[in-house]
């Protein structure tokens, strides 16, 4: 009787496991899984950083461990030291107010006015417009590198490094680093903390008897540009730092600038001493009479009590990442003979590294991370889809939900721009500051894509948790959403239907916003966004909302010309013209990035693909677009085509050694990229709603597929 009831029980676990989508999920080792894929550097490779952090604070290193060479690096994948609070704006002299950027267009019979760069070059508008761009900017925090020494006292250079071996391990959030310097070896281990901006490092060699290896921390001045590399050792009179306290086990150290404050606190094991050497250059020089250095680094707004020691780093990153890789999501590819599956399988296991260490935060990220600055550091909130979509499907819906956390505090932003434009409820911004206020932009003040992205992620956090909770959180703002996209569209009397525009740019930012309407990918999202937010009104016991109803019944249909879908109905030239066949091809979004909608028809969508495939000029796009065709070729059953997405030969497709997405020599790395393949595969593995299972997998025998704790798409 026993033996039954155990059997019983054995078969209902089994069963219910396979109801959540999670089957076998013993059969996976993931442990085996994520460690066959550490990264090892055997060379000074600048495209092959490394990054340790905890999703709001991030350290990249070079073959050193630390960030000794970072000029040497620049180029490359930079030594970025960045945190989520970790922000300053430069004296504002001039007293620029963001009314100054604003620019009124004629548009459907009214004047709207928008955010934008205008006016003349030194003109007043256009520096307003410039000032808002650069400010506040995202801080690179310092420098925390070695200070090595040759023989004869010369500083080492990148040359002088020999017989690399450093190797990242993605389920500790461990690098090890073993280096000579003129044959004498250096053994380093470094860690952040999992939950706080610390780094910790201990190093192992006879150089620190020499009086040859000190740890030096230096703070850069922010560039104030588009990048900031964190390598800008200029204006030292602009900024200062002191020692504020130190004795023979650590220091405090603060740095000032025109906005920001902070502190870079030190915690070490043996005795050691800091000194200052340059006006923002830091040396600890460890006592002599040991040859192994432990220390803790801690950047921080206020000073606390405790600096955490290395041993209590080292355990917490290997315990957050524990939890990160033993719940939600796994893929095994192992037992496959096409020759792309164990490269896909890596992309797949260091894009969720990256994504854990640099964009599991607070706030919607920038599209490099916590590496370095792109865009002035600002994020852009139409790339959360793809920032962060995949973590509610591979099960690990809590990271949402955070950044959700923010979208309601920057709302009253959102509010105002939607009354200032004369539209109901909310029109949720592009480029957004930290704090959520709206930066000018020429293009991102058209976007209208990121709108239904709010009502996406309830949605999908709905589907995750299923509860009257989640409808109750997260209502207001669905429904604030909403209620902007009906107002939005302009009604032709005439046609009897509602026209998206004008006074818009598609997701493919190619077209002239005064002259642009009925973008097909933005009428889909537009459709989906307003009937999905009326099934929360039903869940909730409430009526539909009639006026979102009389949008829905009214909409223009897609564009359609010579049998495929138009980019927008007013670019009857979207594929004569050279100049429309570039950047996103977003037209493919339509039935990728969404579910089949019925203003769609598959058969069309297919020549659209087919046209798209053969014809776009594919070097002139950017990582997340192939992700995208991927998975409208898994909608649309074309299974090979799905994965060679993935590996077209572009080198925007590149993926690089350490997991992270090149673009090009402006941006080496691209966060979207990543977490667009992230989504991708989980819906060519999972499948969408009334998909089988792997609709995007070619079923010729090549690929075996183990897969866990994914969520199917929409």
């Amino acid at each position: 009787m026993q033996f039954v009831r155990c059997l019983l029980n054995m078969i209902i676990m089994l069963l219910v496991a396979a109801t959540n989508g999670t089957f076998a999920q013993s059969q996976i080792d993931r442990k085996a899984l994520v460690e066959r894929h550490k990264i090892v550097n055997t060379t000074a490779d600048t495209l092959a950083s490394l990054t340790v952090g905890n999703g709001k604070f991030a350290f990249t290193v070079d073959v050193t461990g630390l960030q000794t060479f970072p000029t040497t690096y620049k180029k490359g994948i930079p030594l970025g030291t960045q945190s989520e609070w970790g922000w300053n704006s430069f004296k504002d002299t001039a007293g620029y107010k963001r009314s100054e950027a604003l620019k009124a267009y004629h548009l459907n019979g009214r004047d709207v006015t928008y955010l934008v760069q205008w006016g003349s070059e030194g003109g007043r508008s256009k520096q307003a417009a410039d000032w808002f761009r650069a400010n506040p900017h995202r801080l690179q925090l310092g420098n925390l590198g070695f200070e090595l020494l040759k023989k004869d006292g010369t500083p080492v250079s990148i040359e002088d490094v020999q017989n690399i071996h450093q190797e990242l391990n993605p389920w500790t959030g461990e690098i090890r680093s073993q280096f000579s310097i003129e044959g004498i070896p250096v053994d380093v281990l470094t860690y952040v903390h999992g939950s706080e901006d610390a780094v910790a490092a201990k190093v192992q060699s006879p150089l620190i008897k020499e009086g040859r290896l000190k740890v030096r921390l230096t703070f850069p001045y922010p560039t104030g540009e588009w990048a900031d590399h964190g390598t800008n050792y200029s204006h030292e009179k602009q900024h200062t730092s002191f020692i504020e306290s130190s004795n023979a086990t650590g220091a405090w150290v603060r740095h000032q600038l025109q906005t920001a404050g902070y502190l870079v606190g030190f915690s070490w094991n043996a005795k050691a001493v800091i000194a200052k050497k340059a006006p923002h250059e830091y040396l600890i020089t460890p006592e002599k009479s040991n040859g192994v250095f432990e220390f803790t680094c801690l950047f921080t707004k206020q000073k606390t009590a405790a600096i955490p020691s290395f041993d209590v780093t080292q355990t917490s990153s290997q315990k957050e990442l524990l939890a990160f890789w033993t719940n939600g999501g796994a893929i095994d590819f192992s037992g496959s003979t096409d020759p792309r599956a164990a490269e896909l399988e890596r992309r797949i296991v260091l894009s969720q590294y990256l994504m854990k260490v640099q964009e599991a935060g607070n706030y919607p990220p920038q599209e490099t991370g916590l590496t370095y600055n792109s865009w002035y550091g600002k994020a852009h909130l139409e790339m959360p889809y793809w920032h962060l979509t995949h973590y509610p499907l591979w099960g690990r819906t809590g990271y949402l939900e955070k950044v959700m956390t923010w979208y309601a505090k920057v709302a009253p932003f959102a509010k105002a721009i939607a009354q200032r434009q004369g539209y109901e409820g909310v029109r949720w911004q592009k480029v957004v500051e930290n704090t959520g206020e709206e930066v000018p932009s020429s293009v991102g003040a058209f976007l209208i894509w990121q709108q239904p992205h709010y009502i996406y992620f309830a949605e999908l956090i709905y589907r995750n948790k299923n509860d009257k909770t989640t409808l109750n959180k997260y209502k207001d703002l669905v429904f604030a959403t909403a209620d902007f996209m009906a107002s939005f569209p302009y009604y032709d009397k005439e046609k009897g239907r509602y026209i998206l525009g004008k006074g818009l740019i598609p997701a493919q930012e190619r077209y002239k916003a005064e002259d642009t309407y009925n973008p097909t990918y933005e009428l889909v999202y537009w459709q989906w966004g307003l009937e999905a937010a009326q099934q929360w009104r039903l869940r909730l016991g409430m009526p539909r909302n009639k006026k979102w109803d009389e949008v829905l019944a009214k909409l223009s249909p897609l564009p359609v010309q010579d049998s495929v879908y138009l980019a927008a109905e007013s670019a009857p030239d979207s594929y004569t013209n050279p100049k429309y066949k570039t950047d996103h091809p977003s037209v493919l979004g339509a039935y990728g990035m969404m579910p089949k909608s019925t203003l769609l028809d598959t058969a069309t969508m297919r020549r659209t693909f087919d046209l798209v495939w053969n014809t776009w000029t594919w070097p002139d796009t950017w990582g997340w677009d192939f992700p995208m065709t991927a998975m409208t070729a898994t909608r649309l059953g074309l299974r090979d085509k799905a994965i060679d997405a993935l590996f077209m030969p572009i080198k925007t497709n590149t993926y690089l050694k350490n997991g992270h997405n090149y673009q090009d020599d402006r941006l080496t790395l691209y966060m979207p990229g990543n977490g667009g393949l992230l989504m991708a595969v989980s819906m060519m593995v999972a499948g969408y709603d009334g998909s089988p299972e792997l609709p995007g997998i070619p079923n010729n025998g090549k690929w075996k597929v183990r897969w866990e704790g994914l969520r199917k798409m929409p």
